[in-house]
């Protein structure tokens, strides 16, 4: 087993990309889509937790969702690594690398109800919402429509995720008072 390492390429480097998007303007979208990457990688855990954790009558109705919008983070978390390395960069991928670039703040350990733990989730769907709104902006302004579209592709799927957690936190319910007490 061979153990001399080599570095193919530094962590938050930008190299050419044969995408032909000059370096100066791929590395701002490289430093934008690092954090989206650590964000999404922070939602994932907070919602994968709060799937764990899910009590009460509607359990397996929030369970359920829960898991179809972890893995649909999961998902474009991948896609987001992908353009970076597309772009000539290098995805953040340690958890302390990520947790020091995420600009959403998640959780504790503790456990919560699962409509404060519905309400936190939906508090950084709309932190990262408005983070995507700013770097879709960023990288139509600097020409690189493929990497807006991506983002606005992904922007849809956080905002039908955030617009039925929502709803989940609406007062109405099927659970009769009296099964609450």
């Amino acid at each position: 087993m061979n153990t001399e390492k080599q570095i193919q390429q530094q962590a938050g480097t930008v190299e050419e990309n044969a995408l032909r998007l000059e370096t100066e303007k791929a590395e701002q979208i490289v430093d934008a889509l690092n954090s989206d990457l650590a964000d999404a990688y922070v939602l994932y855990h907070q919602l994968h937790k709060h799937h764990w954790n899910v009590e009460g009558a509607e359990f397996l109705d929030i369970h359920v969702f829960l898991q179809e919008v972890y893995e649909d983070v999961e998902d474009a978390a991948d896609e987001l690594a992908e353009r970076l390395q597309a772009l000539g960069g290098v995805p953040h991928a340690s958890m302390t690398t990520l947790a020091e670039n995420a600009t959403v703040e998640p959780e504790d350990e503790d456990v919560y109800d699962i409509r404060t733990s519905l309400s936190n989730d939906l508090e950084m769907m709309g932190d990262i919402i408005e983070s995507y709104r700013q770097h879709i902006e960023l990288a139509d302004g600097l020409g690189d429509h493929a990497t807006a579209q991506m983002l606005r592709e992904q922007l849809e799927t956080i905002e039908e995720h955030a617009h039925h957690v929502e709803h989940y936190l609406e007062d109405d319910t099927l659970v009769l008072e009296s099964a609450t007490k």
